[in-house]
């Protein structure tokens, strides 16, 4: 790598420098600098505004910060998702309070607000701290360069066509080459505020500094209010709290979709090509998550999501897609911007994903698992919904034979996954006890039939007795962590030695230290990505469903400093150093974290 390489590499802050704000619409990603490197408006998979996250040099952000050198401590305001940074510099101590606003949906669609906020509070604590102020959006990913005017005490405004970016602040500031900013000493009891708003429709709405208080009051009082519905009560409350806090953050409020991450293009490994992007909703991902709220007190969220799903797969019934936007569209072609540089010069940076025309047969068991708590929970369910369940069973029932691209999504072929068969097997029996819940009149025979000989392919190419272990493909020798899910599923019973040789065979061939890879094959990518970590938190759940439960609790608790500072887990970590890796925060950890305190809590 050349000098200037280097040097580019190094201005990146590392992700778990990052913590998330957000509305169940769309998130931020606010650094411990005092910089929001990340933002799209008005959703999640909009067009990024701030994005210095994938390009250092020609990046949007918002930067509040000393002008001398400091340290930071923060913390989120106790259960909920409104942020709080405080820098320490020799002078004195300064609080920035971030949050994006949040109402109710009947309040959303009542208010006068924009149609995106992003707001920021300066609180002086002690002395005087001299801050620096740079706002400096670059909408559609980077592309445009906006032209601010100011309209007196209403703010600093930059057209964008039918759009219109809004900075409205009591803070004296500049304007000059797209940006808006300058510096401002505050003093012990001082206040400011930084209101920034994004609207599409004419006449825009302007944000009320005056109602900046009550904004966060209310906002506040929200996630409190919505932390408190939490069922578990266990040792990790404050914990699981978080993690449910992160997957409401990525549930998208106006449709019930939830994605995997608010981000994309963060590198599985860095410098290399494993580069996706993850802000749609995968409906493995979200079934997981639909079931870990179902089990934690959130019926609402997990009853939205699952209308939302029959919604989505209305045009493709009794097929389902690997993933959706957060509206259930499926048009999602991937496009690379090879003119940002990616996050430490790992490239591309693309968004649209595709993984959607893939074939994947363990999406079924994800949705019929979860499915069969909406109806345990009571949710009516009408004829034309009664329908589609019985057909997609008849497919699977049908379709279980076929080979597919598995939960890992690996291009380059087709293969006969056996997680993927074990889900097809989970499907069968799950919609079963619909069926039985609901009194259909469903091809009972035939789905028996499929499962029983699911179970027979399973056990006649899926377990290598030389290995002691599942493997990753009928008739294959890789072992995969997926095994590791296949006893909590009750495909085996997990005190079954071969249950139990199993793990040992994953930890010994997947495991590196309390970390567990994915899987060790080639699979056509360069570069080794990193630990999966909610593999890991797999691992928990089967030595505590084995009744090791004391190995188990101490894993969950080392697994916990695998979070950052703030309570968010990243994707996968590099073993080495613990450096977080891939788009952040992730969904599928923070459930995953979830389900091994609920499975610690079993039994207790």
């Amino acid at each position: 790598m050349n000098n200037a390489s280097t040097a580019s590499v190094q201005h990146y802050l590392k992700i778990s420098d990052y913590a998330l704000i957000g509305d169940s619409r769309t998130a931020a990603l606010v650094s411990n600098t005092g910089s929001i490197d990340w933002l799209c408006f008005p959703r999640f998979d909009s067009a990024s505004i701030f994005n210095r996250l994938l390009d250092h040099w020609h990046g949007g952000h918002f930067t509040i910060a000393p002008t001398r050198q400091f340290s930071t401590r923060r913390y989120y305001q106790a259960s909920t998702a409104v942020l709080i940074s405080e820098f320490t510099t020799e002078s004195g101590m300064v609080r920035i309070t971030d949050l994006v606003p949040v109402l109710s949906e009947s309040e959303k669609r009542n208010s006068l607000l924009p149609l995106g906020n992003l707001l920021r509070r300066i609180e002086g604590i002690e002395g005087t701290v001299e801050l620096n102020i740079v706002c400096k959006p670059r909408p559609d990913h980077g592309r445009l360069v906006p032209r601010f005017h100011t309209r007196g005490q209403a703010g600093y405004f930059a057209d964008l066509g039918a759009r219109l970016l809004h900075l409205a602040t009591n803070v004296p500031l500049e304007i000059k080459d797209g940006e808006v900013g300058g510096t401002l000493v505050v003093r012990a009891g001082q206040r400011d505020t930084l209101w920034f708003a994004y609207s599409e429709e004419a006449p825009a709405v302007y944000p009320v500094l005056s109602e900046a208080e009550s904004a966060i009051e209310k906002t506040c009082a929200f996630w409190r209010e919505w932390a408190d519905r939490c069922q578990y009560h266990g040792p990790y409350r404050k914990s699981v709290i978080r993690s449910a806090l992160t997957l409401k953050l990525l549930s998208y409020a106006p449709s019930g979709a939830i994605v995997a991450a608010p981000t994309t293009s963060l590198p599985e490994v860095i410098g290399g090509v494993r580069n996706w992007d993850y802000r749609y909703c995968w409906l493995r991902d979200a079934s997981y998550t639909a079931s870990v709220f179902f089990k934690i007190g959130y019926q609402g969220e997990a009853m939205t999501f699952i209308e939302w799903l029959m919604h989505a797969t209305a045009l493709t019934h009794p097929a389902l897609k690997v993933l959706y936007d957060v509206y259930g569209e499926m048009s999602l072609p991937q496009e690379t911007l090879d003119f940002l540089e990616g996050y430490r010069r790992s490239q591309p940076v693309c968004t649209g994903n595709q993984a959607l025309p893939q074939f994947q047969l363990d999406v079924y068991g994800e949705v019929f698992d979860s499915f069969l708590l909406y109806v345990k929970a009571g949710y009516s369910v009408d004829r034309a919904m009664r329908r589609r369940l019985m057909r997609m069973a008849d497919l699977v029932a049908t379709q279980w034979t076929f080979p597919d691209h598995g939960i890992w999504e690996i291009p380059d072929r087709r293969r006969h996954y056996v997680h993927s068969k074990v889900m097809c097997w989970v499907a069968l029996d799950r919609a079963e006890q619909i069926a039985h819940h609901l009194d259909l009149r469903a091809d009972l025979p035939a789905w028996r039939k499929a499962r029983q000989l699911i179970e027979e392919a399973i056990w006649r190419g899926g377990f290598s007795p030389e290995r002691q272990s599942f493997v990753q493909t009928l008739g294959g020798d890789n072992v995969d962590a997926t095994a590791l899910t296949f006893p909590l599923v009750g495909f085996i019973d997990p005190t079954d030695p071969r249950a139990i040789s199993t793990v040992e065979s994953i930890r010994k061939n997947l495991g590196i230290g309390d970390l567990v890879y994915r899987y060790r094959m080639d699979d056509g990518l360069p570069g080794q990505e990193g630990a999966f970590l909610p593999c890991s938190f797999w691992l928990v759940e089967a030595l505590a469903s084995m009744g090791r439960r004391d190995e188990a609790e101490g894993l969950f608790q080392r697994l916990e400093n695998t979070a950052n500072d703030v309570g968010l887990y990243a994707e996968e970590m590099e073993p080495s150093d613990g450096t977080m890796l891939g788009n952040f925060p992730q969904a599928l950890t923070h459930l995953a974290h979830i389900g091994a305190a609920l499975q610690l809590g079993q039994g207790r």
